[in-house]
């Protein structure tokens, strides 16, 4: 196994950032739109998808502005996935920024992953 790479991608999102918060760091958020459905008991996350359980802890979050979270397999390794809110103090454009890792040879895939995955968000927020 190769070593982890950190990444970062930025969508601009059509929401408030409460909104989007819930979307982000709530079981009900994550299932409309990251995961088939989700669970949680206090830091511990269970995403499922199509049958099969993945387990996230979450590591940080602070309100309206981000959640960081480590899947089970990887606590070990220092990675972590981020979805943080940034809102333009001009513009006052909501954008969701995603930090994650992902090895060399799979970056392309990860970010893809990700686009789609922001895709079903932006069409559940009724963003374009």
């Amino acid at each position: 196994m190769g070593d982890k790479m950190k990444f970062e991608i930025e969508f601009v999102i059509q929401s408030s950032p409460q909104l989007l918060y819930q979307y982000i760091s709530t079981p009900s958020g994550l299932s409309e739109w990251f995961a088939d459905n989700v669970n949680s008991r206090g830091e511990k996350f269970i995403f499922i998808w199509d049958g099969a359980e993945e387990t996230a802890k979450l590591l940080k979050r602070k309100s309206d502005e981000f959640v960081r979270f480590a899947w089970e397999e990887n606590e070990d390794d220092g990675s972590f996935f981020e979805m943080r809110i940034i809102v333009d103090d001009i513009t006052k454009d909501v954008s969701l920024f995603i930090s994650d890792f992902a090895e060399e040879d799979e970056m392309d895939e990860a970010k893809m992953l990700w686009e789609n995955q922001v895709g079903d968000l932006k069409q559940v927020l009724g963003s374009k």
